[in-house]
């Protein structure tokens, strides 16, 4: 950290093109972990997309929160987006390193209606509880009502806040640990940082912090 300086660099967000801001923010904000949703609508077509713009923000009742934002390109609307507004279920799968080039695959713009599970190679799960399909290759799938869909705005790039809540939850067993908790090493998650960059949150990565004593 001898690079930083105290000669900051100052913006102010209504000042910049939605493309630079998106960059700073998303460079600066991360790594982000990704949920690789599963959606379906109404006539039963499944899609499947990933986004960043994800975290879990409680557990009694336990809750997710992902946002298919507005494109910014065109302010068209993502078909994960349409469709949970149509059918308000949704699983959210984690994303292994084993996966993430076929997650990047399926982040491409396909047409409405494309299955991107067939598209891209994902296997298909039917889910307990839900519609939506599971993705076979995550170690982690979360079966999830959605609670919520809160839009931000209206313009390209504006959020839609996607609030669910976890229904049922998949492990992988081969993640676990001798005493029943996702060992980080096994899993081999990965996280989204700025431009074209992850992170695979694995080996030498990895570190522990000793928590405060009470």
């Amino acid at each position: 950290m001898e690079n930083l300086t105290t000669e900051y660099l100052h913006f102010d967000p209504k000042e910049l093109s939605i493309p630079k801001l998106q960059g700073l923010v998303q460079g600066a904000v991360a790594p982000r972990p990704i949920a690789f949703a599963s959606t379906i609508d109404l006539l039963g077509r499944p899609n499947l997309s990933p986004f960043s713009f994800f975290n879990v923000f409680g557990m009694n009742p336990p809750i997710m929160i992902f946002s298919p934002s507005r494109r910014g390109r065109d302010n068209t609307l993502k078909d994960t987006y349409l469709n949970v507004k149509e059918v308000p279920e949704v699983v959210i799968n984690v994303v292994s390193y084993s996966m993430l080039q076929k997650v990047s695959d399926a982040s491409a713009n396909f047409p409405r209606g494309v299955n991107e599970f067939h598209k891209v190679g994902f296997g298909m799960v039917p889910s307990d509880l839900v519609k939506p399909f599971r993705v076979k290759e995550s170690p982690v799938q979360f079966e999830c009502k959605v609670l919520q869909v809160i839009e931000t705005g209206t313009q390209g790039s504006a959020g839609n806040l996607v609030l669910c809540e976890i229904l049922r939850m998949h492990v992988d067993p081969g993640i676990l640990d001798k005493n029943g908790r996702i060992d980080p090493y096994k899993a081999d998650l990965v996280g989204r940082l700025g431009e074209e960059y992850y992170v695979r949150a694995s080996g030498t990565a990895l570190f522990e912090v000793p928590k405060p004593k009470d």
